[in-house]
This record gives structure tokens, C-alpha cells and sequence, in this order.
């Protein structure tokens, strides 16, 4: 694709992001995301059929923002169990920063709206939570007796629902709050035995 093509692509997506944070999935139309994106209807035709296809697209953009950042912390080489904290910490700042974050969650949170399945980044996050809570118990920060499978499924529900919680409370103002609170609880349920 050529650089013109990607530049509007890009834009069409942070376009429509602003409006499905804003109105939602049902709320949000094609003409709002054009006006928002800059764009021509015809352009945003030529990149997506249909709003369903943008809001797919959007809730993929949102999972690669938060992988990549959270493949930079994971690279870095710190301990298993902070580096499961720190990418919590790291997916609450983007939330509060970024708008294409913020709208691929709540176009998650109303997939049904759209009928896709979008359990693909929640099983892409139990899988990374699991392998790093086995790392964990290596290096005796996470007890023996945890099963890190259904830990990981706990831990990413457990996630969902603080967001969720926060935004329907707060606007998601306090966030990160709520994030540090499930980490006191959640750092005693793990603790190794002493």
C-alpha cells in the first residue's frame, strides 16, 4: 500500500475512533467518520465496506497499540510478576490517552451490537498473563500451588471489570487507582507461602 493510501487509512481509523468513544457503535455513522477523519466518503469506501469492517479494524489497531507497548516493557527484562503489574499500569495510561484504545474497548464491550467475534485479544492476554505467571513461579514470586491458566482467566476478567467499573463510575478518571487497588488484593492471592 502506498504511503498516501496508509496515511488515510490511519486517519479514517483515528476518525472513527474519536466518534465510536464519543456515540458508540449504534450511535456512530458514516458521515460523522468522515467529517472526524477529513476524508471523502469514497475514501473511506475504498479502505471499508462497512462500519462493522471499521469498527473491526479499530478494535485491532487498539490491540496492536497495547501489545507493542507491552511487548516493550516484557522485552526490557524485569521480573515476570512486575512486568504483569506494569503492563496493567501501562493499558490504564492508554486508556486515559488514547482514543483508539479507548473506542476499541468499548466497541468490545458492544461487539454484540455488530454480531463479531472479538474474544481473539482476550484469548491473546490470557495467554501472555499465563506464561508470564508461569515465569512468576519460577522465580518464586507467585506461589507453586496457583494454576496459572485459570489464574490468567481470572486476572483478565478481573481487568475487564475494573475498566469497566471505572468508566461507568468516573469517566475512567480513576483508572488508575482501581488498577493499583486490584494489584493489593490480587499480589496476596499469589504470594508464595512464607
Amino acid at each position: 500500500m502506498q504511503q498516501r493510501a496508509k496515511d488515510t487509512r490511519r486517519a479514517i481509523i483515528e476518525g472513527a475512533a474519536l466518534v465510536f468513544d464519543e456515540k458508540g457503535y449504534a450511535n456512530a455513522s458514516l458521515s460523522d467518520i468522515t467529517v472526524r477523519a477529513a476524508v471523502t466518503r469514497g475514501a473511506l469506501y475504498f479502505h471499508f465496506e462497512s462500519k462493522e469492517e471499521l469498527a473491526l479494524a479499530v478494535i485491532a489497531e487498539q490491540h496492536l497499540r497495547v501489545r507493542d507497548l507491552s511487548a516493550d516493557l516484557a522485552s526490557s527484562g524485569g521480573p515476570a510478576l512486575q512486568t504483569i503489574i506494569g503492563m496493567c499500569r501501562l493499558f490504564g495510561h492508554q486508556l486515559l490517552d488514547d482514543s483508539v484504545v479507548r473506542a476499541g474497548i468499548r466497541l468490545t464491550f458492544e461487539s454484540s451490537a455488530f454480531s463479531a467475534n472479538v474474544a481473539s485479544p482476550y484469548r491473546d492476554w490470557i495467554t501472555t498473563m499465563e506464561a508470564l505467571l508461569r515465569q512468576a513461579q519460577i522465580e518464586e514470586t507467585v506461589a507453586d500451588d496457583i494454576d496459572p491458566a485459570a489464574f490468567a482467566r481470572y486476572l483478565v476478567s478481573s481487568f475487564t471489570g475494573v475498566q469497566l467499573v471505572s468508566n461507568v463510575l468516573t469517566s475512567r478518571e480513576d483508572v488508575l487507582q482501581r488498577i493499583d487497588e486490584m494489584w493489593e488484593f490480587t499480589l496476596r492471592a499469589l504470594a508464595p507461602a512464607r
